[in-house]
């Protein structure tokens, strides 16, 4: 991938994992993977390395993060679309990590960026589903003036298209009614104590991930507001964009739209619709810093660049839009790998103060030893990259047939 005095990143281009009795361990088998590849995705990977970190705390309702790590001519790629995703939907995330770890778009050209805009980024920190204490100790370790902080988020009531599973029947009328009241009570107090941290100049942003309907959002919205000593804006109150554009008329706070873009077939509508003021663009899901950029363009919106949970490798590509966006004028997302209890690079992409500067990603021998995954895992991987492999190819040729099958007029 090439630009104007682009970052790169580094590593040895063969690990020999000392110190693990089984050098193995940790590896994707390439040449069993191209067999099972004829259009030849894989052709410019020269290794496939899986890890597997514990979090600091519970995320999304996971205790661990696992992927792939990819290496090509251009550097490094992070594949790591959660397990909760079906293959058609983790293409986008092949496609992402691939593009950054070859430097080629899906018609095989270089990726070229337009001229960085800027040395450093401001970030958010992000406060998951944790107590009062937790989440004020997460503001004073990282510095920040901006917290990001996860509202009345019940997982397993979750559906959105293209995840499973789906929930169970039994369940199903409860989804989007919102937290019951204890589910409340903990999110105001967790706010609180974000606020109490930050202080009074300290910005507040709250990420509903879509678990309210406009009804609710209404009628609990002040509540959130009055603990958090005001909201700098909302994330994804509701499911649908349809909704979003709904509330969007009824209330003053800034609505910012996630999965409304980067889980939609028609991430356009979100614009088209005025359904938010803010787009929330993620590399990995959205298929990699070329085409997210592009998309970033077609919505005209103000964009937060955010991460999924990402080791640096995968931060480190949405660090770099970050840096080439025409304007940004909100706090980015990028500074989860504190989330995580390691990470694959050496110094880490961590914010201080909540700045991130732009530098060059070297991962690190011994921090990817110390990351390798066992041999299970790496079967697990093994086998969803087959049937990943074969969602992209065949996305990508229905979209050479028929260009208007891509989402947002922008090929995989």
């Amino acid at each position: 991938m090439t630009g104007s005095r682009s970052p790169r990143t580094h590593g040895p281009h063969d690990f020999t994992f000392q110190g693990l009795q089984d050098p193995s361990v940790g590896r994707l088998d390439l040449e069993a993977l191209r067999a099972q590849d004829p259009t030849d995705l894989l052709k410019d990977i020269d290794q496939a390395l899986v890890y597997d970190i514990p979090l600091n705390t519970t995320f999304r309702a996971l205790k661990r993060r696992d992927g792939v790590l990819f290496h090509g001519p251009a550097g490094w790629g992070e594949f790591a679309p959660f397990w909760d995703y079906d293959a058609k939907a983790a293409a986008p995330w092949l496609a992402a990590a691939l593009e950054a770890a070859t430097g080629l778009g899906p018609d095989g050209t270089p990726v070229t960026l337009p001229p960085r805009q800027r040395e450093s980024i401001d970030v958010n920190v992000t406060i998951p589903e944790v107590g009062p204490d937790d989440a004020r100790r997460l503001i004073l370790t990282s510095r920040a003036n901006v917290a990001k902080v996860k509202i009345g988020r019940n997982y397993f009531l979750r559906h959105v298209p293209g995840l499973r599973p789906d929930p169970p029947r039994d369940r199903q009328e409860f989804i989007g009614r919102g937290p019951n009241i204890h589910e409340l009570g903990r999110d105001i107090l967790r706010l609180e104590a974000v606020r109490d941290a930050l202080g009074p100049r300290g910005r507040i942003r709250v990420d509903l991930n879509g678990d309210w309907n406009p009804t609710t959002v209404q009628r609990l919205l002040p509540v959130i507001e009055r603990a958090a000593g005001g909201v700098e804006y909302v994330e994804q109150p509701c499911a649908t964009t349809e909704d979003l554009a709904t509330l969007r008329q009824e209330i003053v706070t800034p609505i910012a739209a996630d999965e409304s873009i980067r889980l939609s077939n028609d991430p356009l509508a979100v614009s088209r619709l005025e359904a938010a003021d803010i787009a929330i663009l993620k590399v990995a899901p959205l298929g990699g810093v070329r085409r997210t950029l592009e998309l970033a363009s077609r919505l005209e919106l103000p964009v937060v660049v955010s991460s999924a949970l990402d080791t640096s490798v995968g931060l480190f590509q949405g660090l770099q839009l970050a840096t080439v966006l025409p304007e940004l004028d909100y706090a980015c997302g990028l500074g989860t790998t504190v989330l995580l209890k390691r990470d694959v690079a050496d110094p880490s992409i961590i914010p201080y103060k909540g700045v991130l500067r732009v530098s060059d990603l070297h991962v690190s021998e011994e921090r990817l030893a110390a990351s390798a995954a066992k041999t299970n895992l790496c079967s697990r991987w093994a086998i969803r990259m087959v049937h990943i492999i074969r969602a992209l190819a065949e996305r990508r040729a229905r979209e050479a047939a028929d260009p208007s099958k891509a989402v947002a007029g922008i090929p995989l």
